[in-house]
């Protein structure tokens, strides 16, 4: 296939609005490429590359070739080129990749060079999300969208997980199994203003976890080899000792368990979110932050034990498994019942144990892997959103020469853009200004010397408010009242921000 058709189908997703019409084109073209370039097509059409990262910045796209008049580059000599710029190490590495780059713009038309260069930036943005890509797998492949949904949440790569659609349909797609060492997508709870309110979702009786605020981790055990990921996937292992010394005191040698870490006090109280967060990602001098500042692990889930998949289990059955599997000490406190009086103390006592809420879950559920589901559902003492920050205002007076004014959005699933909600500039201290005037510059998509500084939506901000009100001011036609912020939270995705669904539930 030409890269020339996927640029095309590119340019037709970004100008279609509706869901159904994104999906339409995207599966179009993918019930027509060939077995050894599906995998290309569904990373360039999602916005990445099959190698990940290639090692070409903004420098090394200055003073392009002139393009081609004829398009004639095919995917896999695209993908070979990119193969090989990847590969360039050692002395003279930045003038052999640069005149690589120069080969593959040389061979490829002006639409396909801009196509390119925002692929390689990043900054490939036409709304092609999981969700809609995952539609036009199915759509195509002839396979359920949840067994496509299903297969991504156990391999974590999309491009592998629609190639095999393709190819071998649901057949191929049942394939895919719970491995060790490789992570997968976490279940995700959704929210409710209180715990009447959740108890009533999740249906009675119900479980009521403590949510503790630290690092959501997923621990997997081989042997005596442990990996330990992130909610974001990454790889984290060298940071915590202390959890891959818990994994391996286990009994079982083979399995998967979801949990949290987090630094706490000698009373036992929690440390803020960024000691445990910088304790948890710190690569260096790792035995002294230790000894400073120990982490305490808890789990409250098991996907994976003895060598047997618990994902489709309920709840119940995966908690009986956990408890028999992990000690006390590293389980996360829990109470079952149907009585909201005793849910709600149970509520009340986490939160004077300085912790910052509960999630109150569905026995029956199962574990719905890279899911926001109804099965779990988390309650904090306050309305809080996590959202993303589309642009950012210089400030004035004491904050003159700092970007200050925050424009608050929430993600839409229907067109994977994010819908404005309001601005805040409450919440921030001297040091949290200094540390977002650097981080916005880093991000800014256009000038700097104005007013508002307008930045690409990669930053994820937790912010506090008062509720939700009717306004016409904002696309949405809401808006956040009082809004300030609490942290930001370089542990999640713009993907993973709250929903405008979200939102407009909690509207007065």
């Amino acid at each position: 296939m030409l890269l020339i058709d996927v640029v095309r189908v590119s340019e037709a997703v970004t100008r279609t609005s509706a869901r159904l019409g994104k999906v339409g084109h995207l599966a179009e073209l993918l019930a027509r490429v060939a077995p050894a370039e599906a995998e290309i097509a569904i990373s360039y059409l999602s916005g990445e590359l099959p190698q990940r990262q290639v090692g070409v910045g903004w420098r090394t796209l200055q003073d392009l070739p002139q393009p081609k008049l004829v398009a004639t580059a095919t995917l896999t000599d695209v993908d070979a080129l990119l193969t090989r710029i990847k590969a360039v190490s050692g002395p003279g590495s930045q003038a052999a990749r640069k005149a690589l780059v120069a080969e593959l713009f040389s061979a490829v038309t002006s639409q396909e060079q801009s196509f390119l260069m925002r692929l390689l930036s990043g900054e490939l943005r036409q709304g092609a999300l999981d969700g809609v890509m995952i539609e036009a797998i199915a759509k195509a492949s002839g396979a359920p969208s949840a067994d496509v949904r299903r297969a991504l949440t156990l391999r974590g790569w999309l491009p592998a997980v629609g190639a095999a659609a393709l190819s071998g349909g649901v057949e191929a797609l049942h394939a895919f199994k719970l491995e060790v060492g490789r992570a997968v997508a976490p279940m995700l709870a959704g929210s409710a203003p209180n715990v009447a309110a959740a108890l009533e979702k999740a249906g009675v009786p119900a479980a009521l976890e403590w949510k503790l605020d630290g690092v959501r981790v997923q621990a997997h055990r081989s042997g005596s080899e442990v990996h330990i990921f992130t909610r974001t996937l990454d790889d984290i292992t060298p940071q915590v000792p202390e959890l891959v010394e818990a994994l391996l005191a286990l009994p079982s040698t083979d399995l998967v368990l979801d949990g949290e870490v987090i630094a706490l006090r000698p009373d036992g109280r929690p440390h803020t979110f960024q000691v445990t967060v910088s304790r948890a990602t710190s690569k260096t001098d790792v035995p002294r932050l230790r000894a400073e500042t120990p982490l305490s692990v808890f789990f409250f889930d098991a996907l994976r034990v003895d060598g047997t998949d618990l994902l489709d289990l309920p709840y119940s059955e995966r908690q009986e498994i956990l408890t028999r599997t992990a000690p006390p000490e590293l389980l996360t406190p829990r109470l079952t019942t149907d009585d909201v009086n005793k849910a709600e103390a149970f509520f009340t006592d986490v939160i004077k144990s300085g912790h910052e809420g509960v999630v109150v879950k569905s026995l029956t559920s199962p574990y719905a892997a890279g899911r926001r589901g109804a099965g779990w559902i988390k309650v904090k003492p306050r309305h809080t959103l996590d959202l993303v920050v589309l642009a950012v205002e210089w400030g004035h007076g004491r904050r003159e020469g700092k970007l200050s004014n925050l424009h608050l959005g929430a993600r839409d699933p229907e067109s994977g853009d994010f819908v404005m909600l309001g601005k805040t500039f409450k919440g921030l201290t001297d040091e949290l200004l200094a540390w977002q005037t650097e981080r916005f510059l880093e991000l800014a998509d256009g000038p700097t010397d104005g007013w508002t500084v307008t930045v690409r939506p990669e930053q994820v901000v937790e912010v506090a408010f008062d509720g939700v009100q009717r306004s016409p001011r904002y696309p949405g036609g809401m808006a956040l009242r009082f809004a300030r912020v609490l942290r930001y939270r370089p542990d999640k995705r713009p993907e993973d921000a709250d929903t405008i669904e979200t939102v407009r539930a909690l509207m007065l």
